[in-house]
């Protein structure tokens, strides 16, 4: 039991590692090509690189073909692909008003959002996890809202994205242990990339010459951060509770900061720097078991 909630963990910490990451590809893509464009691209790269990955673990054409019949892969898809269609376009529309530090923040509000909306669906969280919870939100502020008062159209943008992103949370929460994660994945990623292209040709104006000039930026963001973490996002919520899962992913912030430090030649405060460390402790406190006391008939 412990090693799987350890091989859960470390895919969930591997996954918030590459969205951390991402945030650099996600703004420089922003310099190219909009908003849908990027995500409709983005996300038909996700689907299409898994297809060979899923053929490969299949070893076989019959196996391969066989394994997309099952009508509960296809239902879990679409539904957690819907949520997942507007978090990541609400997100790359917030990121035009609101620069990427308080952006990482208002999206990784989601670790309030999931165990609020898991109480819904009786869920009861862990002892640990309010604490937890209010360390995470603390260390986030810390790294991206000192000093930070005004709200803005796109500050409320992210907290719908924050919103959108813990419904999908759960949505994977439900279906992860029924279905294959990669074929999951896939059509998730699929039914996001048709609704962003939707949603593109009617308010943007698509160039191939623009589209190519960021291939760099769609490839990581379409191949790693929607292709492999996604996946790893659902291989991981298999033997995680959402509420610590999201506590785990809460890290996406940190790993942003630390990103931007290395790429873009930024350096950390101290608040930042205290932020990482209330966040790290988050995680940690909510990974630790505390027995429950059952009480005597």
């Amino acid at each position: 039991m412990m090693n799987q909630k350890l091989k859960g963990s470390l895919s969930l910490l591997l996954a918030t590692l590459i969205w951390g990451s991402t945030f650099v590809a996600q703004s420089v893509g922003m310099d190219y090509i909009g908003p849908f464009t990027f995500q409709a691209v983005r996300c038909a790269l996700a689907s299409i690189g898994l297809l060979p990955v899923i053929y490969l673990f299949d070893k076989s054409p019959k196996a391969f073909f066989r394994g997309w019949q099952d009508k509960r892969l296809w239902k879990a898809g679409i539904l957690c692909g819907i949520p997942l269609f507007i978090a990541c376009n609400l997100q790359q529309l917030g990121l035009v008003d609101t620069d990427a530090g308080k952006s990482a923040f208002l999206t990784a509000m989601y670790i309030v959002l999931v165990p609020l909306l898991g109480i819904f669906l009786k869920k009861k969280p862990s002892v640990m996890v309010p604490v937890s919870v209010a360390l995470a939100v603390a260390g986030l502020y810390c790294l991206s809202c000192v000093g930070v008062t005004s709200i803005s159209k796109g500050d409320l943008l992210l907290i719908g994205c924050a919103f959108m992103f813990a419904v999908q949370i759960l949505c994977v929460d439900h279906f992860a242990a029924q279905v294959d994660p990669l074929r999951m994945n896939a059509i998730q990623a699929g039914v996001c990339a048709v609704l962003s292209a939707i949603v593109m040709f009617a308010t943007e104006q698509p160039r191939m010459d623009a589209i190519w000039n960021c291939w760099f930026p769609l490839a990581y963001a379409g191949f790693l951060s929607m292709g492999a973490a996604y996946t790893l996002q659902i291989v991981g919520q298999k033997h995680i509770e959402p509420a610590a899962a999201s506590l785990i992913m809460s890290l996406e912030s940190v790993f942003a900061v630390l990103c931007g430090c290395l790429f873009l030649k930024e350096t950390m405060t101290g608040w930042e720097i205290l932020g990482c460390v209330l966040v790290f402790t988050a995680v940690v406190l909510s990974q630790i078991p505390v027995p429950v006391k059952v009480k005597a008939k």
